[in-house]
């Protein structure tokens, strides 16, 4: 008989439930299958499944791809190794189907019909944990997109089972003891984007568990304590239920809050008996939500009863020497905020950043939440995954219900809510649409950002007309380090720091900004100056933190500091409570610390660089400054096409010809001079079709130009100082002299 041996991996999001197992084209060949065959797989269990086709990736690797439920029937977990044959499967003439021991479960009139729709030319085998998918309609709910597990209480004929048309499915209401354990929960197919995350819990969870020997044989002892943090959303509390659940250990779970009580003693005596329990019943897990709540820092509470439970908490860790197999698992978004004799080896010996997903885990994600979504085909989640930046699993199942509901909303009028049943028909009509996705996304925002909103700004290079040297030093500065670091490395240096744009009002520095963030696909936090500056002690630099500190979150991020001068001015001048010499301070260390910043990039702008403090100006921090400069003849051509792209031009109208004329013009000044000959075009007739040239005669008397000799000279004067590597300083340039409106 044909078999093979192969290694358990887990299933792809979309097959989570669907009793598929996934194998690559040689072991296909090799065992004479073709997609839709029957398989028997063997661990302590044997079960059976359809097998398909893996994908590319998974080509000569020698696993198997089940789900939760396949690897529950087989009694196998990831990583464990499974035999695998061709089955000899009969048609299954009468299948007994009942919920088990803990779900009790009213079936409705048509209950059987619909689970045998639903299981048609599945192979089952008796004691199988069958799930089924509940839906909108479906006469038992629990929420929709979860799969509800019966078990195959008996089978006629013994062995693998096909169910056909003519298989007679009788469910029971009657729940079945002895099954313990019946993966109704969370299995790891519901966790996307953590591969690695969940490959580090689980060889310190799974591992000690099931073979203890391993760790004997290393002599040492296997670790103690998992510690899980990084903001919120991102799947710690879900990753811990997972391992829960896969693990097949009892599961303790301590919400911080609810074990502190007002009498003396009683806080620790809870935490002391679920302790016990979990040593009765090892292996078992014990997970705290929310460390920070039940173990501050014991420095910075008031209060005696926090202290005395940290206190017990420490003891409880290290007496868990004695106490078998019991492995904490913690979860906190404030790590910093947990006292920090727990985070010392021996107590929780690892700590597990579950950070914000890439794209590709974003895709996972969308994959998981969308599996029971009826979608029409316009919606491409590699396109969603790519809009996505900065938002955590949480963020995205938001974004799935938010969509779902809008498309809910087109259907509401053709819904009579008085009527007790909704027409089937309407209901399979209903699909999500990528419009439905895209309204979603206007209202979803990702939360890790809240405080300080990402918007990625949808300005592409294309909308910045002329500026061809500053636009290639930028993309040199900012691009190539976010989008093709290897060039770099190839060189051996680092990419700068920072870029500072520097120029007139108006000529495009912001824009610039948000061109470049937009093409290098980063996220973009925007740093108004004047906003951070507070009356409070601490808290502008604290801001300042923050905003790096969220940076580095969501990385690739660009920080965009607009108006620098209001933030960052010279120090030593009189400047009342010193505000403003903190908040430098705390922007040169947060800019000296840009090493493990990784792809954190900063651009600054503004108009008054002899304002700036020179600490800032130096190597290494905003190390490359660009003059932003008035457009030249042909820039200023390009400007107005940009600015006149939708406007109805009358055939004597010759940009050229304003281009040539509008010396000292800057970028602001051209397009207002579009807008004004298009209002004086409506002025004069009220049905205007086009705007003719004489409308932009008129226009370019009422706009007068930005650029001044006496700023002319001061920009090149500024240029001069820059470029002379050290920077002489600025005497009696504060009077205000130069030609600013």
């Amino acid at each position: 008989m044909n078999e093979v041996q192969l290694e358990v991996a887990k299933a792809y999001p979309n097959d989570s439930g669907r009793g598929i197992a996934r194998l690559d084209p040689d072991t296909l060949l090799h065992l004479k299958l073709s997609p839709g065959d029957i398989i028997e797989i063997e661990g302590a269990e044997t079960t059976a499944a359809k097998v398909w086709r893996a994908d590319r990736q998974d080509w000569n690797t020698d696993t198997v791809r089940i789900d939760g439920f396949t690897r529950q029937n087989a009694d196998v977990s990831i990583g464990e190794r499974v035999t695998i044959r061709k089955a000899e499967e009969t048609k299954a003439e009468k299948l007994v189907l009942a919920p088990p021991e803990e779900a009790s479960v009213q079936f409705g009139s048509d209950a059987a019909g619909m689970v045998k729709r639903q299981i048609l030319k599945r192979p089952v085998v008796e004691r199988d944990i069958v799930p089924v998918m509940s839906s909108t309609n479906h006469p038992f709910m629990r929420s929709p997109g979860q799969a509800i597990p019966l078990i195959a209480v008996e089978t006629e004929p013994d062995g693998v089972c096909l169910v056909t048309e003519d298989t007679e499915v009788e469910l029971r209401e009657e729940p079945i003891s002895g099954f313990e354990k019946t993966g109704g929960g969370i299995t790891y197919e519901d966790i996307g984007g953590l591969q690695s995350e969940i490959q580090r819990v689980r060889e310190m969870v799974e591992l000690p568990m099931k073979h203890p020997q391993i760790f004997k044989k290393l002599g040492i002892e296997p670790p103690q304590g998992v510690l899980l943090h990084g903001p919120p959303g991102t799947g710690k509390t879900l990753l811990a239920k997972a391992v829960a659940n896969e693990t097949s250990a009892s599961f303790f779970s301590i919400a911080g809050p609810e074990i502190i009580s007002k009498y003396y003693g009683e806080s620790e005596q809870q935490l002391r008996e679920i302790f016990e329990d979990a040593t009765e019943e090892s292996p078992s897990i014990i997970f705290i939500d929310e460390l920070d709540s039940i173990a501050p820092k014991r420095d910075d509470v008031t209060g005696e009863v926090e202290r005395r439970v940290v206190a017990q908490l420490l003891t409880m860790m290290d007496g868990l020497e004695t106490r078998g197999e019991v492995i904490v698992i913690a979860a906190t978004n404030r790590v910093d905020s947990v006292d920090p004799a727990l985070r010392r080896p021996g107590r929780f010996d690892r700590e597990i950043e579950i950070g914000v997903p890439d794209e590709t885990g974003r895709k996972e994600i969308l994959q998981i939440h969308t599996r029971g979504m009826p979608l029409s085909d316009d919606v491409s989640l590699d396109h969603l995954a790519d809009e996505t930046h900065g938002f955590v699993g949480a963020d995205i199942e938001s974004l799935t219900k938010e969509a779902a509901m809008k498309a809910l909303r087109r259907y509401l009028p053709e819904i009579d809510l008085d009527e007790e049943d909704i027409p089937p028909s309407l209901i399979d009509r209903m699909i999500v649409k990528r419009q439905d996705f895209q309204g979603a996304l206007a209202d979803v925002e990702p939360s890790a950002m809240r405080e300080v909103l990402v918007e990625l700004p949808k300005v592409s290079w294309d909308d910045v007309g002329g500026l061809e040297d500053p636009k290639q030093t930028v993309k040199e500065s900012v691009e190539w380090p976010l989008t093709s670091q290897d060039r770099f490395e190839r060189m051996g240096i680092d990419p700068p720091k920072g870029v500072l744009l520097y120029g007139p009002p108006g000529t495009g520095k912001t824009l610039i900004a948000k061109a470049v963030a937009n093409e290098t696909n980063a996220n973009f936090i925007s740093v108004r100056g004047p906003q951070l500056l507070s009356k409070w002690v601490g808290e502008s630099e604290k801001a300042i933190r923050q905003t790096f500190r969220k940076a580095r979150q969501v990385s690739p991020t660009i920080i965009f500091f607009d108006e620098l001068d209001s933030l960052a001015p010279s120090r030593g001048g009189e400047t009342g409570n010193n505000v403003s010499e903190r908040v430098v301070n705390q922007l040169l260390t947060e800019l000296d610390g840009l090493e493990e910043n990784g792809d954190v990039m900063v651009i600054a702008a503004t108009n008054r660089p002899d304002m700036i403090d020179p600490a800032l100006i130096r190597s290494g921090r905003f190390d490359r400054l660009v003059l932003i400069g008035q457009p030249e003849e042909e820039g200023r051509e390009q400007i107005l096409k940009i600015h006149t792209r939708d406007s109805p031009l009358a055939p004597d109208v010759s940009l050229r010809e304003i281009a040539e004329i509008t010396d000292g013009y800057v970028g602001s000044d051209l397009q207002t001079i579009a807008r004004e000959a298009a209002i004086e075009a409506l002025r004069e007739d009220d049905d205007a079709e086009e705007i003719e040239m004489r409308h932009f005669r008129q226009a370019m008397e009422t706009v007068r130009p930005t650029i001044t000799d006496d700023l002319l000279e001061y920009y090149e004067q500024m240029q001069d100082q820059f470029k002379g590597g050290t920077r002489e300083e600025f005497g009696g340039r504060r009077d205000g002299r130069i030609g600013f409106q």
